[in-house]
């Protein structure tokens, strides 16, 4: 039983009542003993006190000793027939009643001490923060730095699958058949079960699924890895990264071809970077040229990172194909119109990367030498 001095001591069971009248009365004096004490329970709660609960919990609801238990043994269990029925639902109803409130003083508890674990458990705003432990790859940095110059000049991004078909990867870019980039020894195809697909070669792809959901005017940057069948050396990689440019507007010419990427070209390597424009060839663009950015270790004089040219080869470009278009007007036939023009650019990440930080071999970048990487960390986030 309870201490006297927590709490009364609980009514002696006394003899089962002749009458059902007294049954009830008997059982509600019994009620009303049990709501004061949770009472007084509930308030000992709020305050931390545990030991109080347990003493109650034990005086009403244990297995042996438990009021409930004895009114049990020695009430229902001798009644008479036709009284079980009405000490079963008398001494439910307690029980019941007994049960929701252990929980919600249990609750009233629970909270109480998580409060007084607060209060205890203080934290040192003075304390100086912890120094960033990781960085983003030296890739990763480019990547963001390439997108970021574009972004303001009003480009979204888009994204496209790894794995092609040959379709997108170069029938839609004017790549036919007999084209030697569709040569074995320059793409990885999937195999037999996975058949006129392949692994990517180019971002170049990502213009042809633009376009099929997008109208014009339309500018968007296309970030990713792609892959050719290069033996790793100090300036080849079977897997390297890309990013794709296109711009489609009405009277779009060269000349905004040019600008656009003279003013990515400052952005990038410096305002007092100058630029200059080779003939060149790709299937999808005519016409077609490669951009090239002056030194700017040397400031065009000539050194090693230019081979003592003056000059950086950095990027290709040109006007878009009339054959794209009209590959792309099979599903977005807005682009029959013929009063669309376009050009596009695509840039290796790691070539730039090596410009950048004056790199000889590309195969550091996925050497995962923490040595090596720990001395990009101070470019992270436009460091």
């Amino acid at each position: 039983m309870l201490n006297n001095v927590l709490m009364p001591e609980y009514p002696q069971i006394v003899s089962l009542p002749a009458s059902p009248e007294g049954v009830v009365a008997q059982l509600e004096t019994y009620r009303g003993q049990f709501l004061r004490e949770a009472e007084s329970v509930e308030k000992a709660a709020q305050a931390g006190n545990a030991a109080e609960l347990q003493a109650f919990r034990d005086g009403w609801l244990g297995r042996k000793q438990g009021l409930l238990a004895q009114l049990n043994e020695h009430w229902l269990k001798p009644a008479p027939g036709e009284a079980k029925k009405l000490i079963g639902q008398q001494l439910n109803r307690l029980r019941g009643e007994a049960e929701a409130a252990m929980e919600r003083i249990e609750a009233v508890l629970e909270a109480a001490r998580l409060q007084a674990q607060l209060a205890s458990e203080t934290l040192d705003v003075t304390l100086p923060a912890r120094a960033p432990r990781g960085a983003s790859h030296p890739l990763t940095q480019v990547t963001e730095r390439i997108l970021g110059i574009f972004h303001g000049l009003g480009y979204s991004l888009a994204e496209g699958p790894e794995m092609e078909s040959a379709w997108y990867n170069f029938d839609a870019l004017n790549i036919p058949e007999s084209h030697p980039a569709r040569d074995d020894q320059d793409t990885l195809y999937l195999g037999p079960d996975l058949p006129g697909h392949l692994l990517r070669t180019h971002t170049s792809p990502g213009q042809i699924r633009v376009m099929e959901q997008q109208a014009p005017p339309l500018r968007v940057a296309v970030p990713g890895r792609v892959y050719r069948r290069d033996a790793p050396d100090a300036t080849h990689s079977p897997m390297f990264h890309q990013v794709e440019g296109l711009a489609v507007d009405e009277d779009l010419s060269f000349a905004d071809l040019k600008g656009t990427l003279e003013h990515f070209a400052r952005a990038m390597f410096g305002a007092a970077t100058r630029t200059r424009f080779r003939a060149s060839y790709f299937p999808f663009t005519e016409p077609s040229a490669e951009m090239d950015a002056s030194c700017f270790a040397c400031a065009g004089s000539g050194c090693r990172t230019c081979k003592n040219t003056g000059w950086i080869e950095v990027l290709g470009c040109g006007m878009v194909h009339p054959e794209v278009f009209r590959a792309v007007a099979k599903k977005n036939p807005v682009y029959e119109t013929g009063k669309w023009r376009g050009f596009a650019f695509g840039m290796g990440v790691e070539r730039m990367a090596m410009i950048l930080y004056g790199l000889d071999d590309i195969q550091r970048f996925y050497s995962g030498d923490l040595r090596f990487l720990e001395q990009f960390a101070a470019h992270a986030d436009g460091a």
